[in-house]
């Protein structure tokens, strides 16, 4: 076959599948659920290969047998337990797994939030408060600053809300409110683009009736 021919094909495969998924705005149908379940599979199919190429073999079989790092064996065994759940007798072998995974990974996200997010953002929310980098910026960080302290005393369910803490725990809303709204607008604005994306795929690339 041509190259014109094979780029066809793969365009009409494409945007065939891209109207499949389309049809669901129309009601579930066959359509819809082959290009479903082409997407899972083809995604864990991609992603099993991709796990055993770029962590078991070159993280964990090259360095042992090449580089004689034994001390790999450990994380090696701990994965295997991880197979134990299939088995109705030592499932209780991968708890082991799965609690180190989970306490490990407790402790470095932790660490990292509080370096990289928390100590940083707590310290130049402070500084900002005194204006030294002007009275638009001294403005907004005092509008940060208010934010998060009502936020934090929102969630604050030792005493009930009543009085100024009342008040303050009502402003926490407010801000609350705003920051659900943005987080919405940014997904709609987000799926908006991709959305049109694929009609500029369907009309231009694959049927040519737009330039």
């Amino acid at each position: 076959m041509t190259p014109n021919l094979i780029q066809f094909l793969e365009l009409s495969v494409a945007g065939f599948l891209t109207l499949c998924i389309f049809s669901f705005l129309y009601k579930d149908n066959p359509f819809y659920r082959l290009a479903e379940h082409i997407y899972a599979g083809l995604s864990a199919g991609y992603y099993a290969g991709l796990i055993w190429h770029s962590v078991i073999v070159q993280q964990l079989w090259i360095p042992i047998t090449d580089e004689g790092k034994f001390v790999l064996i450990i994380p090696g065994i701990l994965g295997l337990l991880m197979f134990t759940r299939f088995s109705k007798n030592l499932t209780y072998l991968s708890r082991v797994s799965i609690a180190f995974v989970m306490g490990n990974t407790a402790g470095i996200t932790l660490m990292q939030q509080l370096h990289g997010y928390v100590l940083p953002q707590t310290r130049d929310t402070i500084a900002g408060l005194l204006g030294g980098d002007g009275t638009a910026a001294m403005i907004g960080a005092w509008v940060i600053f208010v934010g998060v302290v009502s936020t934090l005393i929102y969630f604050y369910f030792s005493k009930e809300h009543k009085g100024v803490l009342g008040v303050t725990a009502r402003i926490g809303i407010v801000f609350i409110m705003i920051s659900f709204g943005a987080h919405f607008g940014y997904t709609v604005m987000g799926r908006v683009s991709l959305l049109i994306g694929r009609f500029q795929f369907l009309m231009r690339d694959w049927l040519h009736l737009i330039n």
